[in-house]
């Protein structure tokens, strides 16, 4: 029994380290996206940045259209980033720059830092609601 504990100590740990291998993770929140007042459900990021924007809750945003694939917003503050090489898809939510959530419609590659995912849309619904004009969205607490 006293060899076996370390072998399974060891096994565990072998685990825990390579289940943690620094990737960002899903998780829910119950933090609440809204768009002109819809809300839309949202699985968030397990990072530093989600986390620094949760501090800022409630919060409102006004968002203008971009290149015809995204709506972009200032934070009016900076996060924390790990802008890595990313192609997005309708529904992402992105960080730029440290200082902007971005939400996409359609799709872009360039680096970003990821926040979360709109999860109940279809790339059509979200082009609806994203691609005819300016949006106010509303970050708060369920």
């Amino acid at each position: 029994m006293k060899r076996i504990l370390p072998l399974i100590t060891a096994f565990i740990l072998l685990f825990t380290a390579t289940a943690c291998n620094g990737e960002e993770t899903m998780k829910t929140t119950g933090m609440i996206l809204a768009i002109n007042e819809t809300e839309v459900p949202v699985t968030w990021e397990d990072n530093p940045s989600v986390q620094e924007l949760e501090g800022l809750l409630p919060l409102t945003v006004s968002m203008s259209m971009y290149g015809g694939f995204e709506q972009v917003g200032s934070l009016g503050t900076d996060l924390p980033r790990n802008d890595s090489q990313t192609t997005t898809q309708a529904g992402d939510i992105v960080l730029y720059a440290g200082n902007q959530i971005v939400i996409f419609y359609g799709t872009n590659s360039w680096a970003y830092t990821r926040l979360g995912r709109i999860t109940d849309r279809s790339a059509a619904e979200l082009a609806d609601m994203l691609g005819s004009g300016d949006v106010t969205v509303t970050l708060s607490w369920e």
